[in-house]
């Protein structure tokens, strides 16, 4: 980013509430730059998205023996977990994306629609408003992969609700939506060795990368990439 552009100021677009425990969330802008904040916490940024892209990259990597793959995204963010995953995939895949928050989705159709090229508009993908946790919990041996970037990982930060995802009970839940050998992929902000072990406890094979937050730059973020045995 240019110096000019980092003197600019960062202007309010819109606010939204998260359901449940109402956090608020608020989209900036400052030049060609985006950011999306929940309580002042900055959750993600247009700058810094390679591990969200990573996260797909990584586990739709492992779909190749696939000819219909059904992936399940669980936040959407602002597109790049939904591009990235568009791009390994072929024309025979079916992606769902859930987001709890419907002004994400609406400022994703909108305003940051051109960051990712404009993944929601590919006919492959389809999105619904609501709870992640729901859709796991119907999906028995649904999906060829489910992808996690929900909060911060599992240290949630805008709802406790999400800790479930992330438990014992919310893992199997997942290894039985599940196909065989499917894949659950998991984004995290930090290393959580507790986390990583409940993984394995609950049936999966995990592999676990250290990938940068933006190109070879950055900071360090984890993905887990967890097969169903």
């Amino acid at each position: 980013m240019s110096h000019e552009a980092q003197l600019k100021p960062w202007v309010l677009l819109a606010t939204a509430q998260t359901p449940g425990d109402g956090a608020e969330l608020c989209l900036y802008q400052r030049d060609q730059e985006f950011a999306i904040q929940a309580d002042d916490i900055e959750l993600m940024n247009s700058r810094v998205f390679g591990s969200e892209k990573a996260l797909a990259t990584l586990a739709c990597q492992k779909l190749t023996d696939d000819a219909k793959p059904r992936v399940l995204i669980g936040g959407l963010g602002m597109g790049f977990t939904v591009r990235s995953a568009l791009d390994e995939l072929g024309i025979n895949a079916r992606i769902r994306v859930a987001e709890l928050v419907p002004a994400v989705v609406r400022w994703n159709r909108g305003v940051l629609a051109h960051l990712a090229d404009n993944p929601l508009d590919d006919e492959r993908v389809s999105v619904q408003e609501g709870d992640v946790a729901n859709m796991i919990k119907r999906g028995r041996g649904a999906y060829s992969a489910i992808l996690l970037d929900v909060d911060n990982g599992p240290n949630a930060l805008t709802s406790m609700d999400n800790d479930w995802l992330y438990s014992i009970p919310g893992l199997e839940t997942a290894h039985t939506a599940l196909k065989p050998h499917g894949i659950l992929g998991i984004w995290s902000s930090e290393q959580d060795a507790a986390f990583a072990k409940r993984l394995g406890q609950a049936g999966f094979d995990v592999e676990e990368f250290q990938v940068r937050s933006r190109g070879n730059k950055g900071g360090h973020n984890i993905i887990w990439i967890a097969e169903r045995i």
